[in-house]
Protein backbone atom coordinates (compact mmCIF):
# COMPACT_ATOMS: atom_id res chain seq x y z
CA UNK A 1 0.00 0.00 0.00
CA UNK A 2 1.57 3.64 -1.15
CA UNK A 3 0.20 7.07 0.43
CA UNK A 4 0.36 9.99 -1.57
CA UNK A 5 2.70 11.36 1.06
CA UNK A 6 5.14 8.75 0.76
CA UNK A 7 4.98 9.28 -3.65
CA UNK A 8 5.80 12.81 -3.24
CA UNK A 9 8.74 12.18 -0.64
CA UNK A 10 9.75 9.54 -3.23
CA UNK A 11 9.88 11.47 -6.51
CA UNK A 12 11.05 14.51 -4.09
CA UNK A 13 14.37 12.67 -3.05
CA UNK A 14 14.91 11.36 -6.70
CA UNK A 15 14.64 14.33 -8.38
CA UNK A 16 16.79 16.38 -5.67
CA UNK A 17 19.42 13.23 -6.46
CA UNK A 18 19.68 13.75 -10.31
CA UNK A 19 20.72 17.84 -9.32
CA UNK A 20 16.80 19.10 -9.95
CA UNK A 21 16.54 22.45 -8.03
CA UNK A 22 13.23 22.46 -7.25
CA UNK A 23 12.63 18.85 -6.40
CA UNK A 24 10.26 19.77 -3.20
CA UNK A 25 8.18 21.64 -5.05
CA UNK A 26 8.29 19.75 -8.90
CA UNK A 27 7.35 16.56 -6.60
CA UNK A 28 4.18 18.06 -5.94
CA UNK A 29 3.34 19.69 -8.75
CA UNK A 30 3.76 16.96 -10.71
CA UNK A 31 1.96 14.59 -8.59
CA UNK A 32 -0.89 16.70 -7.77
CA UNK A 33 -1.63 17.70 -11.73
CA UNK A 34 -1.40 13.80 -12.73
CA UNK A 35 -3.95 13.66 -9.71
CA UNK A 36 -6.58 16.55 -9.88
CA UNK A 37 -5.11 17.92 -7.08
CA UNK A 38 -4.15 21.21 -6.07
CA UNK A 39 -0.67 21.60 -4.21
CA UNK A 40 -2.54 22.52 -0.63
CA UNK A 41 -5.19 19.69 -1.36
CA UNK A 42 -1.41 17.68 -1.52
CA UNK A 43 0.01 18.56 1.69
CA UNK A 44 -3.06 17.67 3.76
CA UNK A 45 -3.80 14.66 1.57
CA UNK A 46 -0.93 12.49 2.78
CA UNK A 47 -2.66 9.57 4.15
CA UNK A 48 -4.38 9.07 0.71
CA UNK A 49 -4.15 5.40 -0.63
CA UNK A 50 -2.74 5.37 -4.29
CA UNK A 51 -4.40 3.02 -6.70
CA UNK A 52 -1.79 0.69 -8.72
CA UNK A 53 -3.24 2.87 -11.68
CA UNK A 54 -2.21 6.10 -10.18
CA UNK A 55 1.21 4.55 -9.01
CA UNK A 56 2.12 3.53 -12.64
CA UNK A 57 1.26 6.68 -13.75
CA UNK A 58 3.09 8.70 -11.14
CA UNK A 59 6.15 6.59 -11.69
CA UNK A 60 6.28 7.24 -15.62
CA UNK A 61 6.03 11.15 -14.95
CA UNK A 62 8.54 11.05 -12.47
CA UNK A 63 10.69 8.76 -15.19
CA UNK A 64 10.14 11.24 -17.71
CA UNK A 65 11.02 14.57 -15.35
CA UNK A 66 14.38 12.54 -14.28
CA UNK A 67 15.30 12.68 -18.14
CA UNK A 68 14.44 16.79 -18.11
CA UNK A 69 10.95 16.65 -19.84
CA UNK A 70 9.41 20.10 -18.03
CA UNK A 71 6.71 19.18 -15.45
CA UNK A 72 3.79 21.26 -17.39
CA UNK A 73 5.09 19.25 -20.70
CA UNK A 74 4.55 16.35 -18.82
CA UNK A 75 1.46 17.65 -17.49
CA UNK A 76 -0.03 18.66 -21.18
CA UNK A 77 -0.96 22.17 -19.78
CA UNK A 78 -0.05 25.30 -18.30
CA UNK A 79 -1.33 28.38 -15.94
CA UNK A 80 -1.24 31.67 -18.18
CA UNK A 81 -2.50 35.07 -17.16
CA UNK A 82 -5.50 33.43 -15.02
CA UNK A 83 -6.18 30.35 -18.12
CA UNK A 84 -5.44 26.80 -18.23
CA UNK A 85 -3.90 26.25 -21.52
CA UNK A 86 -3.17 23.02 -23.48
CA UNK A 87 0.65 22.77 -24.47
CA UNK A 88 1.65 20.50 -27.39
CA UNK A 89 4.75 19.24 -29.07
CA UNK A 90 5.19 22.35 -31.69
CA UNK A 91 4.37 24.95 -29.31
CA UNK A 92 6.11 26.90 -26.51
CA UNK A 93 5.48 26.51 -22.57
CA UNK A 94 4.01 30.02 -22.00
CA UNK A 95 6.18 31.53 -19.34
CA UNK A 96 5.40 33.78 -16.63
CA UNK A 97 7.33 36.94 -18.41
CA UNK A 98 4.89 36.42 -21.17
CA UNK A 99 2.01 37.85 -19.23
CA UNK A 100 4.32 41.33 -19.18
CA UNK A 101 3.24 41.47 -22.79
CA UNK A 102 -0.51 40.59 -22.39
CA UNK A 103 -0.22 43.28 -19.70
CA UNK A 104 1.50 45.99 -21.31
CA UNK A 105 -0.66 45.80 -24.87
CA UNK A 106 -4.20 45.79 -23.22
CA UNK A 107 -3.83 49.57 -22.12
CA UNK A 108 -3.63 49.83 -25.42
CA UNK A 109 -6.38 47.86 -26.83
CA UNK A 110 -8.88 49.29 -24.07
CA UNK A 111 -8.03 53.18 -25.84
CA UNK A 112 -8.62 51.40 -29.48
CA UNK A 113 -12.38 49.67 -27.94
CA UNK A 114 -12.87 53.18 -26.04
CA UNK A 115 -12.61 54.95 -29.44
CA UNK A 116 -14.14 52.29 -31.95
CA UNK A 117 -16.28 50.33 -30.30
CA UNK A 118 -13.94 46.94 -31.24
CA UNK A 119 -10.35 46.46 -31.92
CA UNK A 120 -8.66 43.69 -33.84
CA UNK A 121 -5.82 41.59 -32.86
CA UNK A 122 -3.39 39.46 -34.93
CA UNK A 123 -0.57 37.28 -33.11
CA UNK A 124 2.20 36.72 -35.03
CA UNK A 125 3.89 33.11 -34.16
CA UNK A 126 0.57 32.11 -31.85
CA UNK A 127 2.11 29.13 -30.18
CA UNK A 128 -0.70 27.94 -27.82
CA UNK A 129 -2.37 30.80 -28.65
CA UNK A 130 -1.35 32.71 -25.33
CA UNK A 131 -1.35 36.03 -25.84
CA UNK A 132 -4.03 36.79 -28.09
CA UNK A 133 -6.44 34.72 -25.94
CA UNK A 134 -5.65 36.73 -22.53
CA UNK A 135 -5.94 39.70 -24.58
CA UNK A 136 -9.25 38.59 -25.98
CA UNK A 137 -10.40 37.01 -22.68
CA UNK A 138 -9.48 40.49 -21.25
CA UNK A 139 -11.08 42.74 -24.00
CA UNK A 140 -14.83 41.30 -24.76
CA UNK A 141 -15.22 44.19 -27.93
CA UNK A 142 -11.83 42.91 -29.17
CA UNK A 143 -11.26 39.30 -31.75
CA UNK A 144 -8.25 38.63 -33.17
CA UNK A 145 -6.22 36.14 -35.40
CA UNK A 146 -3.47 33.65 -34.33
CA UNK A 147 -1.28 33.44 -37.06
CA UNK A 148 1.62 30.07 -36.75
CA UNK A 149 3.35 28.10 -39.38
CA UNK A 150 3.21 25.04 -37.71
CA UNK A 151 -0.67 22.86 -37.99
CA UNK A 152 -0.11 21.36 -34.54
CA UNK A 153 0.52 24.70 -32.58
CA UNK A 154 -2.66 26.09 -34.78
CA UNK A 155 -4.34 22.76 -33.70
CA UNK A 156 -3.42 23.68 -29.86
CA UNK A 157 -4.39 27.01 -30.09
CA UNK A 158 -7.46 26.38 -31.41
CA UNK A 159 -8.66 23.87 -28.85
CA UNK A 160 -7.49 26.47 -26.15
CA UNK A 161 -9.97 29.00 -27.68
CA UNK A 162 -12.84 26.41 -27.51
CA UNK A 163 -11.94 25.57 -23.80
CA UNK A 164 -11.98 29.11 -22.83
CA UNK A 165 -15.10 29.76 -24.85
CA UNK A 166 -12.97 32.17 -27.37
CA UNK A 167 -13.77 30.33 -30.53
CA UNK A 168 -16.30 33.07 -31.46
CA UNK A 169 -13.57 35.85 -31.81
CA UNK A 170 -10.40 33.99 -33.04
CA UNK A 171 -9.22 32.65 -35.95
CA UNK A 172 -6.30 30.35 -36.53
CA UNK A 173 -4.26 31.08 -39.47
CA UNK A 174 -1.60 29.03 -41.49
CA UNK A 175 0.61 31.98 -42.22
CA UNK A 176 4.96 32.34 -42.05
CA UNK A 177 4.69 35.66 -40.96
CA UNK A 178 2.50 37.66 -43.07
CA UNK A 179 2.40 35.57 -46.10
CA UNK A 180 -1.25 34.51 -45.76
CA UNK A 181 -2.44 37.69 -43.62
CA UNK A 182 -4.84 40.15 -45.16
CA UNK A 183 -6.77 42.92 -43.96
CA UNK A 184 -5.52 46.13 -41.08
CA UNK A 185 -5.20 45.33 -37.49
CA UNK A 186 -5.10 47.45 -34.30
CA UNK A 187 -2.80 46.03 -32.47
CA UNK A 188 -0.08 43.36 -33.95
CA UNK A 189 1.75 41.14 -31.42
CA UNK A 190 4.60 38.50 -31.09
CA UNK A 191 6.44 36.80 -29.47
CA UNK A 192 8.85 35.81 -32.06
CA UNK A 193 11.61 33.35 -31.95
CA UNK A 194 14.93 35.45 -30.97
CA UNK A 195 17.73 33.36 -29.62
CA UNK A 196 20.54 33.30 -31.39
CA UNK A 197 21.27 29.77 -33.25
CA UNK A 198 24.90 28.95 -31.44
CA UNK A 199 23.54 30.03 -28.34
CA UNK A 200 20.87 27.13 -28.25
CA UNK A 201 23.21 23.74 -27.55
CA UNK A 202 23.76 25.63 -24.17
CA UNK A 203 20.48 26.15 -22.90
CA UNK A 204 19.03 23.79 -20.00
CA UNK A 205 18.25 20.56 -21.95
CA UNK A 206 14.37 21.08 -20.50
CA UNK A 207 14.25 24.19 -23.23
CA UNK A 208 16.63 22.79 -25.56
CA UNK A 209 15.50 19.51 -25.70
CA UNK A 210 11.71 20.36 -25.58
CA UNK A 211 10.80 23.49 -26.38
CA UNK A 212 9.74 23.51 -30.29
CA UNK A 213 13.10 24.57 -32.23
CA UNK A 214 11.35 26.70 -34.48
CA UNK A 215 10.02 29.22 -32.01
CA UNK A 216 13.73 29.20 -30.47
CA UNK A 217 16.00 29.87 -33.36
CA UNK A 218 16.14 33.76 -34.59
CA UNK A 219 18.86 33.24 -36.52
CA UNK A 220 22.53 33.73 -36.35
CA UNK A 221 21.94 37.28 -34.75
CA UNK A 222 18.85 36.58 -33.08
CA UNK A 223 17.11 39.02 -35.12
CA UNK A 224 15.39 37.68 -37.86
CA UNK A 225 12.02 38.04 -36.92
CA UNK A 226 12.07 41.35 -36.26
CA UNK A 227 13.37 41.88 -39.43
CA UNK A 228 10.32 40.14 -40.93
CA UNK A 229 7.87 41.48 -38.59
CA UNK A 230 8.64 45.28 -38.93
CA UNK A 231 9.26 45.08 -42.59
CA UNK A 232 5.77 43.89 -43.03
CA UNK A 233 3.63 45.42 -40.26
CA UNK A 234 3.15 48.85 -42.16
CA UNK A 235 0.89 47.21 -44.90
CA UNK A 236 -1.10 45.44 -41.87
CA UNK A 237 -1.32 47.83 -39.07
CA UNK A 238 -4.33 50.53 -39.19
CA UNK A 239 -2.32 54.19 -39.46
CA UNK A 240 -3.09 54.67 -35.35
CA UNK A 241 -2.38 51.17 -34.80
CA UNK A 242 0.31 49.54 -31.94
CA UNK A 243 3.13 46.89 -32.17
CA UNK A 244 3.51 44.64 -29.24
CA UNK A 245 6.82 42.21 -29.43
CA UNK A 246 8.89 40.32 -26.68
CA UNK A 247 12.55 40.56 -26.74
CA UNK A 248 15.63 38.94 -25.36
CA UNK A 249 17.48 40.63 -22.27
CA UNK A 250 19.76 42.12 -24.35
CA UNK A 251 17.76 43.49 -27.58
CA UNK A 252 16.23 46.43 -26.38
CA UNK A 253 18.69 48.41 -28.56
CA UNK A 254 19.31 46.29 -31.92
CA UNK A 255 15.07 45.57 -32.23
CA UNK A 256 14.75 49.06 -31.27
CA UNK A 257 16.75 50.35 -34.30
CA UNK A 258 15.43 47.73 -36.57
CA UNK A 259 11.81 49.03 -36.22
CA UNK A 260 12.96 52.63 -36.30
CA UNK A 261 14.70 51.88 -39.72
CA UNK A 262 10.99 50.25 -40.83
CA UNK A 263 9.33 53.93 -39.89
CA UNK A 264 8.01 52.80 -36.38
CA UNK A 265 8.95 55.10 -32.64
CA UNK A 266 9.11 53.18 -29.54
CA UNK A 267 6.57 54.82 -27.05
CA UNK A 268 6.94 51.75 -24.44
CA UNK A 269 9.84 49.50 -23.09
CA UNK A 270 9.10 47.33 -20.59
CA UNK A 271 11.43 45.30 -17.80
CA UNK A 272 10.23 41.52 -16.11
CA UNK A 273 10.32 40.01 -13.10
CA UNK A 274 14.41 39.29 -13.11
CA UNK A 275 14.59 43.33 -14.16
CA UNK A 276 15.57 42.66 -17.83
CA UNK A 277 14.28 44.48 -21.27
CA UNK A 278 11.52 42.41 -21.99
CA UNK A 279 8.93 44.12 -24.25
CA UNK A 280 8.62 47.02 -26.84
CA UNK A 281 5.92 48.62 -28.27
CA UNK A 282 5.55 50.77 -31.07
CA UNK A 283 3.19 52.73 -33.00
CA UNK A 284 4.05 53.87 -36.82
CA UNK A 285 6.01 57.32 -36.62
CA UNK A 286 3.97 60.02 -38.40
CA UNK A 287 5.94 62.35 -39.54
Amino acid sequence: MTVLSAAVADARSRLSAAGLPDAAIEARLLIGGLLGLSSTEVFVGGERVLTEEEIARIENAVGRRLKREPVHRILGSREFHGMELLISRETLEPRPDTEILVDSMLAHVGQIVAGKGSARILDLGTGTGAIILALLKESPKAQGIGSDISPDALQTATQNAARLGLAERFQAIRSHWFDAISGCFDIIVSNPPYIRSDVIPALEPEVRDFDPLAALDGGPDGLEAYRAIAAGAGDFLEKDGVIGVEIGFDQKETVTAIFRAAGFALVEAVRDYGDNDRVLVFTVNHP
